[in-house]
């Protein structure tokens, strides 16, 4: 993307710190002289109409006072872009709230519509975009709906739209060296991308002296809905949802991703999601994938950590592939699977896991399907279920004992990604964001993994192992209540934590969260831009 083009818009605010927080109302006309007069703890109120380029540059608010820029809740302001630069360019700036806006890119190549971007010159971090309806990146694959390309931490990007763009979110740079650490992206739509639905990229080595937290941090992805359409991708195909590896050594070597309760659906030339380094995977829907619902391969570095428990999927293809046995141990356990090669790869700990075909599956669920707004994978009856299963590996992770739709596992005997059966109480799985779940950022801490040995069968048989401690951790910790800025306060589910971060409280951050392919598997390896 081209450098910035600081015009009239360009806002550069000396904060007072004793500053009373207030409303300040701005329309199209007076809106450039408003954001002079914003300090922290104040919101910009932007009336309906039509806005040039919005640049924020540095807007500073703090973790308790974050500076809120918002449209109507009804909507109706609109920051469209030109060919001069992104439609919304952040720089120097942290604690600012992005709220209510549409955000046009108008159709126009590399015109990304949030952008952060110039490596270490460039320090931004807590920045929350929150119900925010992203349009017009679709001119090309290499059009961003919301980019970083800078060394930065405590993102939230909550409950937004992003429809048609060419990479919906395109988190850190491709050469690994702009880290995108201690982010909180929940209840997002994005869908019809011809690239990536979304991607935070791997990581080197941290460039020192830029404010990144040590850690160990945490990424959760959660509630979102990623969905793919049949458009080429002319630029290579790719996964609905891909996540890169964390640094080999140093700082960010003990961060982890947490990818739950999330839906993913139809890719016709790729995985759903594609995951390498440190992860846990638990409590998602997956339904149609080309290669595999979920590959953990290595791409950019290898699988270190991989956790993959109670997750419902359903395709021609495969269910779980792992091409790498994970250095700091795996957990394969609970999940229901549908898909003509279940589970496979080299996995120590797999068991507890129910398979079969995708013509059985109507025996366990209520109503099997790849058509939205008709699928239903709530368990019909007990076929679903098997003995209580020991979660106690994975307990110092986020919300671990919660399913799809929030509610308790109980005595963890379902398998899938619901606990329960009959009428499914939550939300139907379609193309409209996930309603109903609760919001906010999480809670920290740190554990253990495990490895055991184990198998899954299929025809609907359920497969047992026995378990082994190994080296590695995850991090714990609960969800929390909605917030802004980087900050919010506990609502649901706050487990056992410790020093990792991921939940602003003050200064100086929001974000305190090699083995060969199996030689029975055919995969698609690629570089990812």
């Amino acid at each position: 993307m081209r450098a910035p083009c600081f015009v009239a818009a360009v806002v550069v605010l000396a904060i007072a710190p004793a500053a009373r927080a207030g409303d300040v109302n701005a329309d199209p006309s007076t809106y450039q002289a408003a954001l002079a007069t914003v300090k922290p703890g104040d919101t910009l109120h932007l009336a309906a109409g039509t806005y040039p380029l919005l640049v924020v540059s540095s807007l500073n608010g703090t973790a308790q006072s974050p500076i809120t820029i918002t449209g109507p809740a009804a909507g109706g302001a609109v920051v469209q872009g030109d060919a001069s630069d992104n439609v919304v360019e952040i720089v120097n700036s942290s604690y600012v709230v992005l709220q209510n806006l549409t955000i046009d890119s108008m159709g126009l190549d590399g015109v990304f519509g949030v952008s952060a971007k110039g490596g270490t010159s460039n320090t931004v971090h807590d920045i929350t975009i929150e119900g925010c309806t992203l349009k017009g990146q679709g001119a090309s694959q290499q059009t961003d709906g919301i980019s970083t390309k800078t060394p930065t931490w405590g993102w939230i990007i909550r409950g937004n739209v992003i429809d048609g763009a060419g990479t919906g979110l395109y988190l850190g740079n491709s050469d690994g060296s702009d880290p995108f650490v201690g982010g909180l992206i929940e209840g997002n739509l994005i869908q019809n991308t011809i690239g990536y639905d979304a991607e935070i990229k791997f990581q080197t080595a941290w460039p020192a002296g830029t404010g990144l937290p040590a850690g160990p941090n945490r990424t959760i992805l959660r509630n979102n809905v990623f969905i793919k359409n049949d458009q080429p991708s002319p630029d290579g195909d790719r996964p609905n949802l891909y996540l890169g590896g964390q640094p080999a050594s140093g700082m960010g070597a003990g961060d982890l991703f947490e990818v739950y309760g999330n839906f993913f659906f139809h890719n016709p030339r790729e995985s759903l999601l594609q995951v390498e380094g440190r992860v846990t995977i638990h409590d998602n829907v997956f339904v149609d994938a080309d290669i595999a619902a979920i590959a953990a391969q290595p791409n950019d570095g290898p699988v270190v950590l991989f956790h993959a428990y109670d997750n419902t999927i359903y395709t021609t293809t495969a269910g779980i592939q792992v091409a790498q046995a994970a250095t700091q141990g795996d957990f394969v356990v609970g999940n229901l699977v549908f898909a003509a090669t279940p589970i496979t790869g080299s996995i120590a700990q797999n068991h507890d896991n129910i398979a079969d075909t995708l013509a059985n599956a109507g025996e366990y669920v209520n109503m099997p399907s790849m058509t939205l707004g008709a699928m239903d994978f709530y368990p019909k009856g007990p076929k679903a279920t098997g003995p209580s299963m020991d979660l106690s590996s994975v307990s110092s992770e986020t919300d671990y004992d919660l399913d799809f739709n929030g509610t308790s596992k109980g005595t963890f005997t379902y398998r899938g990604a619901y606990a329960g059966q009959g009428k499914n109480p939550g939300w139907s799985l379609g193309d409209g964001p996930k309603t109903g779940e609760p919001q906010g950022t999480g809670g920290a801490g740190s554990g253990g993994s495990t490895a055991s040995s184990g198998s899954v069968t299929s025809s609907g048989s359920t497969a047992s192992g026995t378990s082994a401690a190994s080296g590695g951790g995850a991090v714990s910790g609960g969800s929390g209540g909605t917030g802004t800025g980087g900050s919010g306060s506990g609502a649901t589910g706050a487990k056992s934590g410790c020093s990792c971060r991921t939940g602003s409280e003050g200064e100086p951050s929001w974000a305190a969260l090699a083995a060969g392919i199996a030689a029975t598997i055919a995969w698609k390896r690629r570089k990812r831009r």
